[in-house]
């Protein structure tokens, strides 16, 4: 008796890219600066995208949009570090942060909105106003 593999594409999506970018080049993703976590999602009306920001300043972050995709920069503060420290682990990212997120939708980026509340960021994005092709029809002349 065989048993089934679930087949999968070598990158499933975007976050398999940034893994194995961050798995394979870490001293060049740590002098371009880490990509915060995201999740996005929509309702009726919006593209909904949120990322933690845990202790950093949002008046520090940039949030802009072009061509239906979000960036989202900004610096976490760097705290100076001890040398005598004897470190197990070392995860917690400090330094300037990127993201570039290809929305799924076009949107109105001129009336986003964003709000910081307990270490998240929300932005919120209006879906545009999906134009219908319009229908011509063909009028015939007799002769």
């Amino acid at each position: 008796m065989t048993s089934l593999i679930k087949w999968s594409p070598f990158f499933d999506s975007f976050e398999d890219v940034d893994k194995i970018f961050s798995e394979l080049a870490p001293t060049m993703r740590n002098n371009l600066g880490f990509m915060p976590a995201i999740d996005m999602y929509e309702d009726k009306d919006n593209v909904i995208v949120e990322t933690q920001l845990a202790g950093i300043d949002p008046d520090k972050v940039d949030i802009s949009i072009e061509n239906d995709v979000l960036c989202i920069k900004g610096e976490s503060e760097k705290k100076s570090e001890v040398e005598e420290k004897n470190y197990y682990k070392k995860e917690i990212r400090r330094g300037s942060f990127y993201r570039n997120i290809p929305l799924p939708a076009h949107v109105v980026g001129e009336k986003a909105s964003a709000v910081a509340e307990d270490g998240v960021l929300k932005i919120s994005i209006p879906k545009a106003i999906e134009t219908k092709p319009k229908t011509i029809k063909i009028k015939t002349k007799k002769k």
